[in-house]
């Protein structure tokens, strides 16, 4: 990636500047409205902390969920700002609005070293409008905020894969660099696409075949070893003939499967065992059986014990990993056991000199609910659709500006 980062804004000077910084904080919020993995807030601070120190008036700007394109309380980024704060250690204040007279206000007020978060991006329907014009008009809002000789960091990998006023288009009005944390993002994912180091492993798992299409294709060429679990392996099974009972399955997908299980029959690895259930709850009856006697009326809802040891025993002697999407239903105690299993493997391939990617998204925040150490990976991305979409060779506009 030859675009310029934010040492380079540092080596210039913010001393005194405004500097429109876009994050990543799209956090999960449990019914209280509390922050439940503030994973996403710790890695935004490396490049707000840098640019706090060195002087600048930095302006947020970021989503939360996904409202409707108008004010939502329960979208509110108030939990995040406090959250800030106690991370960087000073006050953050929070706009009562995207780009209105509160934002406009506040950001004439800053001082140097000064934090204010926007509230959420997303309330304004221009962020995500299809209408360039429109969202060229939100983006001139955003840069008013900043004055002039102000810059833009992009810094919110999970948001580099769309076209939006708050990472594409702002991008065109000022003098841009990446983040921290967006370039170690495309460095990391880089290293999964170029002289990767073998055995290759990749771990797929979340519910749909058609999320991850491209993906396997793209990707099924390139490794040694393609572990599919999670609700999208049914799919996959019922492409080999067998009864999946009440599990999920995208009918219209086994045909798909089975051309893939064609040509990549060699690489692509099934779960010989599921954890079957009589119904979706944390609470169910369930019990272990061979992949090919899942009884009617039951869903899969996790892979089997046998189908950890044999997944781990190809994981544990990779050299590159990648994994995303959980295994099973690890939100439920009883059906964890597989994420787990394979997330424990790969936490052992690290220690033995392996290059450990976890792919954000579900994956992540299995490896903190879990209680799995971060330092058990070689690094755990922000975004999901970023890193696949990257992995399948798409151009994500939100990097590509950088490079303008």
């Amino acid at each position: 990636m030859t675009v310029q980062t934010l040492q380079d804004l540092l080596n210039e000077g913010v001393e005194g500047r405004g500097v429109l910084v876009r994050s990543d904080l799209n956090v999960p919020l449990d019914d209280n409205g509390q922050i439940t993995d503030p994973g996403r807030i710790i890695a935004s601070i490396p490049t707000l902390k840098a640019l706090v120190e060195a002087g600048a008036k930095v302006v947020v700007t970021a989503h939360l969920g996904r409202p409707k394109g108008e004010p939502d309380a329960k979208f509110s980024l108030a939990p995040v700002a406090v959250k800030l704060a106690e991370l960087l250690g000073r006050n953050v204040q929070l706009a009562g609005d995207v780009v209105g007279y509160d934002a406009l206000s506040r950001s004439e007020g800053l001082t140097d070293g000064d934090v204010l978060l926007l509230e959420n991006v997303r309330f304004d329907p221009r962020e995500t409008s299809k209408d360039e014009g429109e969202r060229a008009k939100l983006a001139a809002a955003l840069v008013e905020l900043v004055g002039e000789d102000g810059a833009f960091v992009s810094d919110g990998f999970g948001v580099v894969h769309r076209a939006q006023a708050s990472v594409y288009d702002v991008a065109k009005l000022l003098p841009h660099y990446a983040g921290t944390l967006v370039a170690a993002e495309v460095d990391v994912l880089a290293k999964l696409t170029e002289n990767t180091e073998r055995p290759y492993a990749v771990v797929l798992g979340g519910s749909k075949v058609s999320d991850k299409l491209a993906v396997i294709e793209a990707l099924a060429p390139k490794v040694d070893t393609l572990v599919i679990g999670g609700g999208m392996c049914f799919t996959f099974l019922a492409a080999q003939g067998l009864s999946v009972g009440a599990s999920l399955l995208q009918e219209e997908m086994i045909d798909t499967c089975k051309e893939l299980l064609e040509r990549y029959g060699d690489v692509i690895h099934l779960p010989r065992d599921v954890v079957v259930a009589d119904k979706f709850a944390a609470d169910a009856e369930s019990t272990i059986v061979a992949a090919d006697e899942i009884p009617d009326g039951w869903l899969g809802l996790d892979i089997g014990p046998e189908s950890v040891k044999r997944f781990a025993a190809l994981l544990t002697e990779a050299k590159t990993v990648f994994w995303n999407g959980p295994m099973g239903v690890f939100e439920f105690e009883k059906f964890a056991a597989g994420t787990r299993g394979v997330a424990e493997a790969i936490v052992t391939a690290t220690g033995k000199g392996a290059f450990t990617v976890v792919g954000g998204g579900d994956s992540a925040a299995a490896v903190r609910a879990l209680g799995l150490p971060d330092d058990g990976f070689s690094h755990i991305s922000t975004g999901g659709g970023a890193s696949l979409e990257y992995l399948e060779g798409k151009e994500l506009p939100g990097i590509s500006i950088l490079e303008a």
